[in-house]
């Protein structure tokens, strides 16, 4: 079975950049995209395959032809016809609003169906650019509520200047929201569901307030405090680097220039390469296709093994 790329998503939003379509090396002319959705299976807003034998179709028609031999038997028989991931770049030029995501418990209690659990990978960003993650002190509901109230609420967070490579895991339940300058490759669970915190008071194009989500977002904090917020590793170069497992996903960051084989013969499941720098090809069963800096693969789960050859760094990620 062949590689899958699909068509880009591009979101323009009040707070994009222009980071992405050079990133990406598009041949378009648009301002302020905030968003590329790479891979996605959100309703209204899925992918549509690029290229191939299933051009022009949308990522959850794929599934529903394809089933195991795209997603593998476990994930198909978890989550049916719907694609469990869904892959971003996400370009900040302005402050983003402080969020949260419930967990699949709480989001499904509040009538969504399901939570949201991310990563970041951190992009060439600006030199100022930073992030809010985690509570860096105790607060009770109480105080988080008054501290929303009162605009001290950023007081509370753990804050992190960013730069290339940095890698932030989000568990549902973590407070966050990325800075003005940020640059980031995010993998998420399929969902949509994104409760506003605090949005330093500002307001949309009509003059309003935009929504908080306080009540929401109250029942799915989770007032844990850790130490450190940003993932500590250490990436070689031709070795893989494990850097997210949870139920959700597993991802690794990989740094090759020299050839190598991507040996999937024992993983049931598809994979996602996202890449972030450099040039690489792919090669499986004599058919090759390139990834990237700014390409994103989707992997069937009936392939074996891939040949990656190149000067590349990528992200390779799977349920």
């Amino acid at each position: 079975m062949e590689l899958i790329k699909f068509e880009p998503l591009l979101k323009q939003t009040i707070w994009g950049g222009d980071k992405i379509i050079p990133f990406k090396q598009l041949d378009q002319q648009l301002d302020q995209v905030g968003e590329s959705w790479e891979i996605s299976g959100v309703q209204g807003n899925e992918t549509i395959v690029k290229e191939g034998q299933y051009k022009g179709m949308k990522l959850n028609e794929l599934v529903a032809r394809l089933g195991e031999k795209l997603v593998g038997r476990d994930n198909y028989e978890r989550f049916g016809n719907e694609f469990p991931l869904l892959i971003k770049f996400i370009d900040a030029q302005r402050d983003l609003s402080i969020q949260v995501h419930p967990d699949d418990e709480t989001a499904h209690r509040q009538g969504k169906s399901r939570g949201k659990t991310e990563m970041w990978y951190v992009l060439p960003s600006e030199p100022e650019a930073q992030l809010f993650s985690g509570l860096k002190q105790q607060i009770t509901p109480e105080q988080y509520a008054q501290m929303v109230a009162d605009d001290t609420i950023t007081e509370a967070l753990s804050q992190y200047h960013v730069q290339e490579g940095d890698v932030f895991f989000i568990p549902a339940g973590r407070i966050h929201t990325i800075g003005a300058g940020c640059f980031v490759a995010e993998i998420q669970q399929t969902s949509d569901v994104t409760y506003r915190i605090y949005d330093y008071n500002r307001r949309d194009k009509d003059g309003n307030l935009r929504q908080l989500h306080t009540k929401e977002a109250a029942e799915s904090i989770d007032y844990r405090v850790l130490p450190d917020y940003r993932t500590a590793y250490k990436l070689e170069k031709n070795v893989p680097e494990q850097v997210v497992q949870c139920p959700f996903f597993t991802t690794a960051v990989y740094d090759i220039d020299e050839p190598m084989t991507l040996d999937y013969s024992e993983l049931d499941a598809f994979v996602i390469l996202i890449g972030v720098k450099g040039q690489g090809t792919l090669t499986v069963d004599g058919q090759q296709t390139t990834l990237n800096m700014g390409e994103t693969v989707l992997v069937p789960a009936t392939v074996n093994e891939i040949k990656v050859e190149g000067s590349v760094r990528f992200l390779e990620t799977f349920v």
